[in-house]
């Protein structure tokens, strides 16, 4: 030891001497942690396997008198443990050096030789000492002490440390479950309690599928309540599914579902699957058991003693409201315009259709019809359509009836509105032999009591058949029909016998274009439901072939109806409203939107093709019909005329106004240099006007104002011959008046640019007034099939305007598709229009009114 300190105290005198002296107390350092390791591991194993015991739950379900024992043993052995640890002393520096040595691969003991001192003291042998120092000096450079190194492997040669480093690491985990151990249970003196079965609890509640939310966990974190909890409770929507399962337990565990302002609690029963054999199910104890239960109120679910609150977001009921009286369109068709809405979307719509004025103890053969609302979109909020569907056929067309439209929901509420009643649509037979037949099956298919009333018909019908039924397979049917009607006996033969008379009358009537009508529409019915159920392409492709052809077949034999009824030139004018390439456009948009997935998109062309098809009639002309078609198509070509002359007329004053406008501008020339060429002109173009003094543009201007009171006085005898036709001018009309009265006020005072808006004014009340005339017309029954007035030429209206297959014009929203040339004449336009825009030298009225052509104003 005094050599140690020597050392330690000649370390001062150089840094090479400190230098050691750090490395050296480094050394010693870990020279005791490696003798210290081996005694202090059993130490920490006898602390690791007492803290395993704790968190197993030893201490906790141990007796008192086991605990207290256990604490003792481990408190002694802990005790005897550290004793070990007296023994080791501090290292010393001799062994320091040797540690170095070896671990930096140093020879001839390089770090002690620096301590040392020669033994004989002359002077060479001083010398050669100090050189010897210095040489081994320089071997020595940077020194490594390393980690400690206790090789505990040979104390433990079978590893057994593992052991409790294993059953500690189980032990922490399992401290999470119900039944692990707490480290506050070593101090806890109590007796065990009887231990409960483990169970586990967990809870959910599934919103309902359509409105979109997601599920919420009641038992996800460690206060057993979900992430968001709104103010009153978790808010949930209305028909959620809750699902509790209870794991483990002793089965008698308490679930129920208070519902708010209510003292009784409802208990929610496990779900017992009953065995395939028959025999009765048996009690699941420490199982799994699932109990679902529908919330519908706002109330509070308690299990076991946790409890969650829910506030119930309500599921209102759809609503669903006629908009506008149901009509009927001109092929016989009911159509009815409605509006819905629900919180959630809608699923389904229709119209519940009963009769008014039936028997109670009436037996009809027929159920009430079918009449489904097509939506605009699936599970839209809000819908607003038309749809149009054929119901002649059905036996209570042309009675009374309620209609009541009701709308549904995902969850299967129902909303009605409030009811209507009319006539339900009837097919118009023009031949009296047809109407009679029809009229046979309607008396006992509404009521089969009344089947030998329908025979006396039958026999009325054949008592003089060569009066009044020349073809003689007309009066076989009849007669065939009758024998039906005197054998039938059940319902289902009457029901047949029924639907055999219906077929007479259609083919005495129409022959084969009711066969064909009635071919196209269950193409059109099978189309829409196969896109309603998302069918395949396959299929989607073969319906669509199905349609084109009976759409083919219907076009031809409707022609050929028309042509056998004295009706070509009627014929012309449909093929010019609603044209072949236009149904053919049609149906391949169709056939497009189905394939690529837009399948709500196809279902509403698909409806407005078949009201369109609806609207499409070839009857036959009725007595007056063609001389009133002559007056309103008079009137409809002087309604075109008094346009046009309003256009000219408003150009003109344009053209006048703007003259004099820029004459005032660059100052009234003075006599005589009238001719004079003005700054800026090319002389391209001469006009009048050009030539024309202000004064001389002012009277001009006043002049025309004859010209446009003549055109009010026209308007006048318009509206009177309508009056006189059973119409009534719409608002339109008395609009342009008021405006031609201002422009024609304007012109006398010499305003050009206040008689310019007021004239274009006029023109836009003009042809709203046109289309209310036109409405007007189909609703009288002079649709497209009856002959409606085609003003001008190539099927246009007075306006210019194409119409469109409902008989209204094409800016109006119809589904005509656009021919080229009209794309091609549209793209003309726009770039005219653009370059006057461009050019920069247009007066400032001229370049608002281009601006508003463009929508930039």
């Amino acid at each position: 030891m005094a050599s140690d300190r020597q050392r330690e105290k000649g370390a001062t005198g150089n840094p090479l001497a400190r230098r050691l002296a750090a490395k050296r107390l480094a050394a010693r350092a870990v020279l005791y942690l490696e003798a210290l390791a081996p005694r202090l591991l059993p130490v920490l194993l006898l602390v690791a396997a007492f803290l395993a015991l704790t968190w197993f739950g030893y201490f906790r379900h141990a007796p008192l008198w086991l605990h207290v024992a256990t604490l003792a043993a481990f408190t002694i052995g802990f005790v005897a443990l550290l004793a070990r640890l007296r023994g080791i002393s501090w290292p010393s520096v001799d062994s320091a050096d040797r540690m170095l040595e070896a671990r930096n691969a140093l020879t001839h003991q390089a770090i002690r030789v620096q301590d040392d001192r020669p033994a004989v003291g002359d002077a060479f042998g001083e010398a050669l000492w100090r050189e010897h120092q210095a040489r081994m000096a320089r071997m020595i450079g940077a020194l490594r002490t390393g980690t400690p190194e206790p090789d505990i492997a040979r104390h433990d040669r079978h590893a057994l440390r593992a052991v409790p480093l294993l059953l500690v690491a189980i032990a922490f985990a399992f401290s999470y479950s119900n039944r692990g151990g707490l480290l506050v249970d070593v101090v806890s003196f109590q007796a065990p309690a009887e231990a409960a079965p483990d169970m586990r609890i967990d809870a959910w509640v599934t919103p309902p599928a359509h409105t979109a939310r997601a599920p919420v966990f009641l038992t996800g974190n460690a206060q057993g309540q979900p992430a968001e909890v709104a103010e009153g409770g978790i808010r949930i929507p209305q028909f959620s599914d809750l699902t509790v399962r209870v794991t483990g337990g002793s089965g008698n565990e308490t679930v129920g579902y208070q519902v708010a302002g209510e003292n009784a609690v409802t208990a929610i029963r496990p779900d017992v699957e009953k065995p395939k054999d028959g025999t009765a199910p048996a009690a699941t104890v420490g199982g799994a058991r699932t109990m679902h239960y529908k919330i519908l109120k706002d109330g509070t679910l308690s299990v076991d003693g946790r409890s969650w609150t829910f506030a119930v977001i309500p599921d209102r009921v759809p609503e669903i409201a006629f908009d506008g009286i149901p009509k009927t369109t001109v092929a016989s068709a009911l159509e009815i315009s409605f509006i819905a809405r629900d919180d959630y979307g809608l699923q389904e719509a229709h119209a519940e259709i009963v009769p008014v004025d039936q028997p109670k103890d009436a037996r009809p053969l027929y159920p009430l019809p079918e009449y489904r609302l097509d939506l605009p979109r699936r599970a839209a909020r809000e819908a607003k359509g038309t749809t149009s569907r054929n119901l002649f056929e059905h036996p209570l067309s042309g009675k009374r009836v309620k209609i009541t439209l009701v709308a549904k929901d995902a969850a299967g509420q129902e909303g009605r509105s409030q009811p209507v009643e009319i006539v339900l649509p009837a097919k118009n037979f023009f031949e009296p032999l047809a109407a009679a037949v029809a009229e046979e099956r309607q008396v006992f298919a509404l009521d089969a009591r009344q089947l030998p009333l329908a025979i006396t018909l039958n026999e009325a019908l054949t008592i003089r058949p060569e009066e009044t039924i020349p073809n003689l397979t007309h009066f076989l049917l009849i007669q065939s029909a009758g024998a039906r009607m005197r054998l039938a006996r059940s319902e289902d033969q009457m029901r047949d016998t029924a639907d055999y008379l219906w077929e007479i009358a259609l083919g005495i009537e129409d022959g084969n274009l009711s066969l064909a009508d009635r071919r196209l529409r269950d193409a059109q019915k099978a189309l829409s439901e196969a896109l309603e159920r998302n069918a395949s392409e396959e299929e989607i492709a073969r319906l669509m072939k199905e349609l084109r052809d009976a759409m083919q077949a219907y076009m031809e034999e409707l022609a050929r109806q028309a042509a056998k009824n004295g009706q070509q030139q009627n014929a012309q004018q449909q093929g010019r409203i609603l044209r072949q390439q236009d149904l053919q456009r049609m149906m391949d948009q169709i056939e497009n939107l189905a394939r690529s997935g837009a399948r709500d998109q196809a279902q509403q062309m698909l409806s407005e093709l078949q009201r369109m098809m609806n609207n499409l009639q070839a009857g036959r002309p009725q007595q007056g019909q063609g001389q009133q078609n002559d007056a309103m198509r008079q009137q409809m070509d002087k309604l075109g005329e008094l346009v046009l002359k309003q256009q000219k007329l408003m150009e003109e004053t344009f053209k006048l106004d703007q003259a004099l406008r820029d004459r005032m501008e660059r100052g009234d020339p003075m006599p005589g240099e009238e001719d004079e060429a003005q700054p800026g002109d090319d002389g391209a173009n001469p006009q009048p006007s050009d030539k024309m003094t202000a004064d001389q543009l002012r009277d001009a201007l006043k002049k025309l104002r004859e010209q446009q009171d003549g055109l009010g006085k026209q308007l006048g005898e318009l509206q009177q011959a309508l009056k006189g036709m059973g119409m009534e001018p719409g608002e339109g009309f008395g609009q342009a008046g008021r405006e031609m009265k201002d422009a024609g006020k304007a012109l006398g005072e010499g305003e050009g640019e206040a008689a310019v808006g007021s004239q274009g004014r006029a023109l836009e009340a003009l042809r709203q007034g046109a289309q209310n005339m036109m409405n007007q017309m189909q609703a009288m029954g002079q649709g497209q099939g009856q002959g409606m007035p085609q003003a001008g030429r190539n099927g246009r209206d007075p306006l210019g305007r194409e119409r469109n297959a409902e008989g209204g014009n094409s800016e109006a929203g119809g589904n005509r598709v656009p021919e080229e040339i009209d794309i091609q004449r549209a793209r003309e336009i726009l770039d005219e229009i653009r370059r006057r825009l461009g050019t920069g030298g247009s007066p400032a009225l001229e370049r608002d009114y281009l601006e508003r052509l463009l929508g930039i104003r």
